[in-house]
């Protein structure tokens, strides 16, 4: 959607507040022994006492409140009796509705004591996610962010996950314009003014290949390599773009 009013930007501040907070208090509790099901309840409760609900459920009937992808998952794992262990490389993403507004973010944490390629990984991906940050002005192109991002990610020696992209969102998840994460010379649509978009690094220490689980919603690496993931919605400006889910 494009920000056509104030109250648009209120709504969707509101929407990324609430979003982040969901976000930081399921970080807080990760740990090993804690199961995902444990941690997408706690983003459930911060989302209802805030008056807002999981978007994923309301438009797609996803099967949890929040998305928890652990190690070689990349994006939509379904929460459940997994219990993480030290080590893992989880991956936490929050899309909320409040108001008829929508946002989306995600990190990626390690649990407990991190590998050498798990904390690159993180860092990589927050690095590509401030480079694009760089791109994302009025007056560019959407082609100008995958530009960016993939550059980054393969500066720093991973793979992009190429076959999944960021995405306009405001008044539902996905909307126009898809935000590939590699340039893509079809993405000339200009970048206008207040326009929202979420943008979202996601890259691998493997080949980037994908495949989808049975489940039909969890995304992985298809050569089983760890994945990180780094997500926040932003409102595109002259300058440097509003961050709507930020701390």
């Amino acid at each position: 959607m494009c920000v056509e009013a104030q109250a648009d930007l209120d709504g969707l501040l509101a929407s990324g507040r609430v979003v982040r907070a969901a976000l930081d208090a399921m970080a807080a509790a990760v740990r090993a022994g804690v199961s995902t099901a444990e941690l997408d309840a706690i983003g459930a409760a911060v989302l209802a006492a805030a008056g807002a609900r999981s978007a994923p459920k309301l438009v797609y009937g996803f099967p949890g409140a929040t998305c928890i992808s652990v190690n070689d998952e990349i994006v939509h794992g379904i929460p459940g009796t997994r219990v993480l262990e030290d080590g893992d490389l989880l991956k936490l993403d929050v899309t909320a509705e409040k108001d008829g507004y929508m946002t989306d973010a995600a990190v990626t944490v390690v649990v407990g004591v991190a590998s050498e390629t798990s904390r690159a990984l993180v860092a990589a991906a927050r690095r590509a996610f401030d480079r694009a940050m760089e791109a994302a002005r009025a007056g560019g192109r959407v082609s100008d962010i995958g530009r960016a991002v993939s550059r980054s990610i393969r500066h720093d020696g991973f793979s992009v996950i190429k076959d999944l992209s960021g995405h306009g969102i405001g008044r539902t998840i996905h909307e126009a314009p898809s935000v590939p994460n590699v340039y893509d010379p079809r993405a000339r649509q200009r970048l206008k003014r207040g326009l929202v978009i979420a943008v979202e690094p996601m890259l691998t220490s493997g080949s980037g290949a994908i495949v989808e689980d049975r489940d039909g919603w969890t995304v992985r690496t298809a050569d089983a390599a760890p994945a990180a993931h780094y997500e926040q919605t932003i409102v595109v400006m002259d300058g440097a773009p509003i961050l709507l889910t930020a701390a």
